[in-house]
Order: C-alpha cells, then sequence, then structure tokens
C-alpha cells in the first residue's frame, strides 16, 4: 500500500539525536515524522524501502555560516550585488546534500540570504533550513563594516537593529571584538561597552531574537557574556600571545552562569592544528575546550563557511576535527550538530532529533557514525522536511 507523500523506511540503525533506539523503521507524511519503531508495528501492505546496513540520524546543523561568502576569495566583498544569489542557492543546495538540513547564516549586506530562506520554506529552492541575521551591527570600520551595519553610538545601533527587524530576521549579530577578515581590525579588541551590549540584548530579547556575539579577544568575550548574548561564536581566547592564550576561569564561569552556549567554529582546515610538529596552538586550544567542557558549558558544531578556505558543504569533514580538537566522544560530537545545536538555536521543538511530530529532517549514511566517524562523511540520502535533497 502506498499513500501520497508517505516515506517509509525500514532495516534501519537509528540515532535519535541522544541514543540508538531500539527501532528499525522512521515513517513521515508530509513534513513531519509519524512513526520511529518496529515495522512489525505498522499496519500490512504498507510500502517500506529497505536499507539495510544503513544508519538514520537527524540532519545535521551548522550553527555559522555566510552564503553571500565566496570561500575561494581570499578578501571580502566591498559590496554585495545581486549575481551572488544564484551562487546562493547552489551554496545551499550542496549543504542539504551533504546532510546539513539546518544552518545559522550569521552576516550578509543586502538581506539576500533572508530571500533564500523564504525561498526554501516555500519549496522552490532545495536547501537546509536557514536562520538568518542579516548584517551584523559592528563600529565605524570594525569587523565586517563592510556588510552596512556600522554604528556610531547606541542610537544607532538601535537604528542597525530595527533595519534588521524590519527585514524580518531570525536573530542579531553583534560584533564584540575585532576580526581577521576585517583590514585595520584586531580580534584582541572589544568593539561594544559592556552597556552597548546589554541595550543591544535587551532590545533584541524584546522582539524575541536571540543574539549572537562575534567574540575573538577575552576582554570581548567577557562583556558579551555579562550582556547576555545567547551564544559566543568563536569564543577563540585571544591574547597578545595568540590564539586561545588568554584562558580566564572567572570569564568562563561567567558564561556559564549567564547560560550562554559556545559556538566555536571549528572548520576542516583546522586539521593542521593536528598536524602541526609544535603543537602549541592545539595544546593552547585544547585546553581551553577541556576547561569549558569540564566546567559543563555547552558547545554547538559550527564552521564559520564561506571565509576563505571553508566550504559550505564541509561540516561532516569538520566534525571529525572537532572531535579531535575538542577530545569529545562520537556521540558528543553527534549531539553538537543535532540535538544539543537544536536545543541551543531554540528549534528543538522543529528539528535534532528523530521523533514523532518533528520535521523530518533526515540523514542517512553507509556505517555507523557512533563506531567510524567517517560513515558521517558517506551520505546516502538526505531529507530537509520531509522533501529529498539527495537522490538515491
Amino acid at each position: 500500500m502506498r499513500s501520497a507523500n508517505l516515506t517509509t523506511l525500514t532495516d534501519l540503525t537509528i540515532w535519535d539525536g541522544h541514543r540508538l533506539l531500539d527501532a528499525d523503521t522512521l515513517q513521515w507524511q508530509g513534513e513531519r515524522l509519524i512513526f520511529v519503531g518496529h515495522r512489525d508495528d505498522l499496519p500490512a501492505g504498507v510500502f517500506a524501502r529497505s536499507c539495510a546496513g544503513l544508519t538514520a540520524l537527524p540532519g545535521l546543523i551548522d550553527a555559522h555560516v555566510h552564503l553571500e561568502l565566496n570561500p575561494d576569495d581570499k578578501a571580502p566583498p566591498e559590496r554585495t550585488v545581486a549575481d551572488v544569489v544564484p551562487l546562493m542557492r547552489e551554496r545551499a543546495e550542496g549543504m542539504a546534500r551533504a546532510g546539513i538540513t539546518t544552518a545559522r547564516d550569521l552576516g550578509g549586506g543586502a538581506w539576500f540570504e533572508l530571500g533564500l530562506r523564504d525561498e526554501i520554506r516555500q519549496g522552490a529552492v532545495v536547501g537546509p533550513r536557514l536562520l538568518c541575521a542579516g548584517q551584523p551591527i559592528t563600529t565605524p570600520h570594525g569587523h565586517c563594516h563592510f556588510w552596512g551595519g556600522a554604528a556610531d553610538s547606541l542610537d544607532s545601533a538601535y537604528q542597525v537593529l530595527q533595519r534588521q527587524v524590519a527585514h524580518g530576521v531570525d536573530l542579531i549579530k553583534v560584533m564584540a571584538t575585532g576580526g581577521r577578515m576585517t583590514r585595520g581590525s584586531e580580534p584582541t579588541d572589544a568593539q561594544f561597552t559592556v552597556e552597548t551590549l546589554q541595550a543591544l540584548v535587551a532590545t533584541a530579547h524584546a522582539h524575541e531574537l536571540p543574539v549572537a556575539a562575534h567574540c575573538h579577544g577575552t576582554e570581548g568575550i567577557r562583556r558579551a557574556a555579562h550582556a547576555g548574548v545567547d551564544t559566543i561564536e568563536h569564543c577563540s581566547w585571544v591574547g597578545p600571545d595568540g590564539w586561545a592564550s588568554d584562558y580566564q576561569d572567572s570569564v568562563a564561569e561567567l558564561i556559564l552562569e549567564r547560560g550562554v552556549w559556545v559556538s566555536p567554529t571549528v572548520n576542516r582546515g583546522w586539521q593542521r592544528m593536528l598536524d602541526s610538529p609544535s603543537g602549541a596552538v592545539l595544546g593552547r586550544v585544547r585546553r581551553a575546550y577541556r576547561k569549558m567542557l569540564e566546567l559543563g558549558i555547552p558547545m554547538l558544531a559550527s564552521t564559520d563557511a564561506g571565509i576563505p578556505g571553508v566550504y559550505h558543504a564541509d561540516l561532516p569533514h569538520a566534525l571529525l576535527v572537532f572531535a579531535k580538537i575538542a577530545e569529545l566522544t562520537p556521540a558528543e560530537t553527534l549531539r553538537s550538530a543535532t540535538a544539543d545545536a537544536a536545543k541551543a538555536l531554540g528549534i528543538d521543538h522543529l528539528t535534532g532529533t528523530l521523533a514523532t511530530g518533528k520535521c523530518a529532517d533526515v540523514l542517512l549514511v553507509d556505517g555507523n557514525p557512533l563506531e567510524d566517524m567517517s560513515a558521517l562523511t558517506r551520505t546516502v540520502a538526505v531529507y530537509c522536511r520531509g522533501r529529498s535533497a539527495l537522490t538515491w
């Protein structure tokens, strides 16, 4: 028996976002999962596709991407032009085909990513569910000022924020420190006072919008955590001696106290740390991550896709590197890109786990990633809200 818009997959190993299930079958109608259990419990005559040897898990979530940016470019764009939109559609489709069914776009110059978000929602374009921040709030000549979000006072920062609200963003992005991609901007430098950040967070939250804060330097991390942002992006602990050289227990305790999630943007290219003969930076980064994790600070998977050399579809490969650098188990790594990420982004009622009533964001891989995480790179099929993104 076949029903319109009904999909049934069986003979699966199923990891639901938290644990392996005593189940072998998934079924969804339209966008929503309607059955997670044993094939024997389905009505007789239901057609089910056999998936022997495959593991089903929730579609992956990349919490930090920039669809506007071309990873092959070494410098940021001087301005955003409409010619980039077809390329953004290609990048979104590539992400979905790689198993990424949700992503946060944390910065662009002309709100093109919001238009793409809506096209994907309407089914006109294949791609992940997008949560978009629009133009980041920054300082004059500050990090990513080229996207049009520079503000020289609290009043002008309010204006930037309200402009994003008017365009229908899903969250607000603020540049709490400088960054490497903007000439004249320094990662160590804090860009806003605590009072300004607190005011922006309060205004965003009044609009029911979470706040993501770009933070490299430790002082900027401290200010963002004190202001009560929802996620700290990068959390690089940059000090005078470089990356991860200025970890401070008191700041980490503040992050935990304020309930802030850390989005460390570990990408595939961080393999260079693992391959480095000296291992100096790796040692500092590992120490910082170990201390944060031991303290109980939650982390979510993210890549900063779009910056030079970081490709939009690379999250499955990046997770292998993240696991090694942060010394995570396979289950911890997978949760950072599924159930935990959905909780951090406030969408765990929709996705992040395979459960009846959730969206059918489903990734099928060859093998079991709990035993061999490279299985994540052997994608067989992907469904975004029940729609096939990868033919098999």
